[in-house]
């Protein structure tokens, strides 16, 4: 009686292990690699736009694991730096690439930024991994001939690579009252819906491509 009740254990056990494995190999990866926009500066991280896209995954019951790689401060030449290990360890099937910014507020040279965007890009495909390119703008006080090399920067490697875009993260934040930090620089929590909105329009057919039942369902 005791052996027959320790096989049943023993199954059980193997079972939920067997389904625990098959729930993880269904689970996709999205990998945020970003700044300060991404890594929830100066407001609370629970409603961050990087939680919010994880409240909506849930919400759609779609199975994706968000892993949040963003640091405050982030340069593209960091962020190439950290990439290899991060891919690595998280072996991500969607990497979002919001980086750029910080590069554009320092001056550092537009060619230097676009190089290292592209590594950034050829990595993630190297992998199987679709990347997304966030893109970005600087005020107009760096002067009209580097900020319009610095905004050209991501149609330029969208259109090289063939990448989903993002035209501009801060669209309809940047220039409206109470969207922004007194910084000038950061948004607000009240606009952490508007860039996860700005975001989504690109990011959506990527999980749905990863998730038929879901496209399925809503057809």
């Amino acid at each position: 009686m005791h052996t027959v009740s320790a096989f049943v254990r023993s199954f059980a056990l193997s079972a939920l292990m067997l389904l625990s494995l098959s729930a993880l190999a269904s689970q996709n990866t999205l990998l945020v690699v970003g700044d300060s926009l991404s890594a929830a500066y100066g407001v609370p991280s629970d409603t961050a736009w990087v939680q919010l896209l994880r409240d909506r995954l849930e919400e759609q019951g779609l199975n994706w694991n968000v892993v949040n790689a963003s640091i405050s401060g982030e340069t593209t030449d960091g962020g190439l730096r950290r990439l290899p290990d991060l891919l690595q360890k998280n072996q991500p099937d969607v990497v979002i690439i919001e980086l750029g910014g910080n590069d554009g507020l320092r001056g550092f040279p537009p060619d230097v930024i676009e190089s290292n965007l592209a590594d950034m890009i050829e990595q993630v495909r190297d992998i199987g991994a679709t990347p997304v390119l966030v893109g970005m703008q600087i005020p107009p006080n760096y002067g009209q001939r580097y900020t319009r090399l610095f905004a050209d920067i991501f149609p330029n490697l969208s259109d090289r690579y063939d990448t989903p875009l993002v035209p501009f993260f801060l669209e309809g934040i940047y220039n409206e009252d109470g969207l922004m930090q007194e910084d000038g620089i950061h948004p607000t929590e009240a606009a952490q819906p508007v860039l996860l909105d700005n975001l989504w329009p690109q990011l959506e057919p990527l999980i749905l491509d990863r998730n038929p039942s879901a496209l399925r369902s809503d057809q």
